[in-house]
């Protein structure tokens, strides 16, 4: 039973996120039985793509169309389907990234297949195919059996850490009999963010709420992000106050990260900031509330002034960093 996994790549250039849905395509492997076919979409260069077989592909089934050099759901719908169908896949895999969210559902939908969007873990094949996923804006687990021929899995990015396995995949082109009609969005320019690593793949995360009172003062912020290599964001009051750009939100109605060290400074901790950022590993809260709703949720709390104790922390990160 072939495992087909859907890699994201950003003009050419394939990030963490692409390896971890390799790597979790791989162990689904060991366990279902079947090789790992990864499939891309649009300009890569061959030897980029043989490279995957690193975190664990077999095959590499190239779409090297350049009207898929960006995104467009309805026409990579076509392709997945279409690579699916050439390999028999009955499990197919992709990061539930803003991507793979919007190509999950559409796959699964033409394929009749279940979905479990926002896998934790492995699937487990003890009794037929079960795989956990957080609920409830990550309060809890649900464990979903999925009893449908062909299976659709969309993996909550930065949870499982990428490992080298070694190999080399071998390449083949794919057709996709793709045609004016399957793209229903026309493509017409993008701007992009250079030098930073993106919140859905960030390590650690700084974040800024109203407690900094105005962008003016965000310079201390972006600082101590320099410092510990760390990528900014903010609570949804910065954003919708256009003090940060939009990009930048987290919580409920912004972006659901899982870094490894988040640092909440001025925000309170609203349930609804709390869905998006309560799967991080660790959560350090400066806030000179002591009554902050956020020190509940916090693994380490410091009570005091922004403005004093960031100045000192950026230093100290310094300092050890030698």
């Amino acid at each position: 039973m072939s495992v087909l996994v859907f890699v994201d790549h950003a003009q050419g250039t394939f990030k963490k996120n692409a390896f971890e849905a390799i790597n979790y395509a791989a162990k689904t492997a060991e366990q279902v039985g079947g090789d790992v076919i990864a499939v891309v979409l649009g300009a890569a260069a061959e030897s980029e793509l043989a490279a995957l077989g690193t975190y664990g592909a077999k095959q590499v089934l190239h779409v090297n169309d350049e009207r898929l050099n960006h995104f467009n759901a309805k026409a990579y719908t076509k392709a997945i389907i279409a690579a699916a169908n050439q390999t028999g896949a009955k499990v197919i895999i992709a990061s539930a990234n803003n991507n793979g969210k919007a190509l999950a559902p559409m796959v699964a939908a033409q394929l009749k297949a279940g979905l479990v969007a926002g896998a934790v873990d492995y699937p487990s094949t003890a009794n037929g195919f079960t795989v956990k996923k957080s609920v409830f804006s990550g309060k809890a687990f649900a464990h979903v059996q999925i009893t449908s021929d062909i299976k659709v899995i969309g993996l909550t990015p930065n949870t499982f850490a990428p490992a080298e396995v070694g190999g080399t995949a071998s390449v083949q082109a794919l057709s996709a009999d793709l045609n004016d009609a399957d793209f229903g969005v026309k493509f017409v320019s993008e701007d992009v963010v250079k030098g930073e690593v993106p919140l859905s793949e960030a390590e650690r995360v700084v974040s800024g709420g109203r407690g900094l009172k105005g962008p003016e003062n965000w310079g201390i912020l972006e600082d101590l992000a320099k410092a510990m290599d760390a990528t900014l964001a903010c609570s949804r009051p910065v954003a919708d106050a256009h003090w940060r750009p939009h990009h930048e939100h987290v919580g409920q109605t912004g972006g659901t990260i899982r870094p490894n060290l988040y640092v909440a400074v001025g925000i309170s901790g609203a349930i609804q900031h709390l869905a998006g950022v309560n799967s991080s590993k660790t959560i350090v809260v400066i806030n000179k509330d002591p009554e902050a709703p956020f020190f509940k949720a916090a693994d380490y709390g410091i009570i005091g002034d922004a403005f004093e104790i960031l100045p000192k922390l950026t230093e100290a990160v310094k300092k050890a960093k030698g």
